[in-house]
């Protein structure tokens, strides 16, 4: 692990100087904006990682046997972004068998030092009454509350996982305030794009951090992971894990691209980067398509039994109904209280409607070219049908 940290330590060196000096995406000016905003994220992104960072040298010390932990038969729900898969998430772990990635985790406590730091603290705060959960709960209310629209979030909340990616810059998000980064775009195509040497190194560090959940949280429990991020790795995650459990979760091109589009605008405005960026727009655009493609490579070479795809409307129309031809197909079992749970929220799952709004032509895009190059995407929606 230590190449990696000095790896990671270069290129975040390298990251943070051109977004002081150089075009955010190669063609739009730099902004004092954007430079003051910079100077006052990559202190406090650097601390957050270097927490990590330690905390990990920490748990070769004090914790050692993690890395005996077995990950038996983890259940990954991929898809592409903006297809249900938060919703999906949050009803899965519900589900007594599996554990799963919370907010809190991700972000401020990836090694089992951090989680033990943070444990021991709330029983203590809970011990005389709770005061500082309190606050935080108001802080959380506030500062979350923006993300509702788009990615409902809260520190106890399932959270995907790929945030653990952060401290070796591999997490694609990072191309918010980074966009120029060629990094972070090859991670983007993580299968395609990586070399074989560089792939490794990011599973073998991806693996670690599941072994020191499944450390805290027992090695008896299911890993399940979330990640519409992880489509561009499906094949590698296949791989590393053969006894894996996948569910692609899939939505039409015709919204997947504007949504995703329109979910990161205030990001990227945040930063600096103009939201209506041609150049960032096209790259992900590509990059969305490249995750079509390797999702359907993925439920192409797994077997039946380890791979099964399903479509938003399916989960929003039939959602006990899918789920349970999902338990079936991929042999897991499903428990009385959890058949109950999604009956429970079968109504709900139908109600539902997102406030989030968005269309091609706001991004200057056409339908006649989405529909051509993201072919792939409505042969599988055909093809793989669940229900």
């Amino acid at each position: 692990m230590f190449d990696l940290f000095i790896i990671s330590s270069r290129r975040f060196v390298r990251m943070a100087l051109s977004s002081l000096t150089a075009s955010p995406d190669g063609n739009a000016s730099l902004s004092v904006r954007r430079v003051l905003i910079m100077l006052g994220f990559l202190p406090v992104f650097a601390l957050v990682q270097g927490v990590h960072w330690l905390g990990f040298l920490l748990d070769d010390i004090f914790f050692r046997d993690w890395r005996k932990i077995q990950i038996r038969e983890p259940f990954f729900v991929l898809g592409v972004p903006r297809s249900g898969t938060t919703r999906l998430h949050e009803l899965l772990a519900r589900d007594e068998q599996y554990t799963t990635f919370s907010t809190w985790e991700c972000l401020f406590a990836l090694s089992v030092s951090e989680r033990r730091f943070w444990l021991t603290l709330a029983r203590l705060d809970g011990m005389i009454g709770g005061p500082a959960a309190r606050v935080l709960s108001w802080i959380e209310a506030r500062v979350f509350a923006s993300l509702d629209e788009v990615h409902a979030m809260s520190l106890k909340t399932p959270e995907e996982d790929y945030f653990a990616l952060m401290p070796i810059l591999s997490c694609f998000i990072l191309a918010l305030p980074f966009p120029g980064a060629e990094h972070l775009w090859r991670i983007g195509r993580f299968d395609q794009a990586v070399s074989e040497t560089e792939r490794q190194r990011v599973l073998d560090y991806y693996q670690g951090c599941l072994q020191k959940h499944l450390y805290v949280h027992g090695e008896h429990k299911r890993l399940l992971s979330k990640n519409a991020a992880f489509a561009p790795m499906a094949g590698s995650l296949a791989a590393r894990f053969p006894d894996a459990r996948f569910l692609i979760c899939l939505r039409d091109p015709m919204q997947t691209v504007p949504s995703q589009l329109s979910s990161i605008a205030s990001g990227l405005a945040f930063f600096g980067v103009p939201p209506r960026s041609a150049v960032v727009r096209d790259r992900l655009v590509e990059q969305l398509a490249f995750y079509y493609e390797n999702l359907d490579a993925l439920a192409r070479k797994q077997a039946p039994e380890h791979c099964v795809t399903v479509t938003l409307p399916e989960l929003k129309t039939g959602l006990v109904t899918a789920l349970t031809a999902i338990y079936r197909r991929l042999e897991l079992p499903l428990s009385e209280s959890f058949q109950q749970t999604l009956e429970d929220e079968t109504d709900a799952a139908r109600r539902y409607r997102s406030g989030h709004s968005y269309s091609l032509a706001q991004f200057g895009l056409n339908p006649d070219y989405i529909a051509t190059r993201f072919a792939v995407a409505y042969r599988q929606t055909q093809a793989n049908s669940t229900c």
